[in-house]
């Protein structure tokens, strides 16, 4: 059975972008090709500073929505907690 991740990178500029993957791994990599997401296109290199895997496609997906709805220092926070 798959997991299902959130992922959390830092852009070259500083900011972050959460989103959801099968493999946070390559998705980090296709972002950091220009085709990941419109967003980290022109904020390469972007590196990855938190993932938390899912036994479900469903509350993995509520976790991407909560995490997208938190403030960069909520987000600054738990990225500091998980290292």
């Amino acid at each position: 059975m798959p997991y299902h991740h959130v992922y959390i990178v830092r852009c070259r500029d500083g900011s972050f972008y959460t989103g959801y993957a099968l493999d946070p791994i390559a998705r980090v990599e296709r972002h950091n090709t220009g085709k990941g997401a419109k967003y980290t296109a022109s904020r390469r290199p972007v590196t990855l500073v938190f993932t938390q895997k899912f036994r479900s496609l469903s509350r993995a997906l509520k976790r991407e929505h909560e995490l997208k709805q938190w403030t960069r220092a909520e987000k600054e926070a738990l990225v500091s907690r998980s290292r």
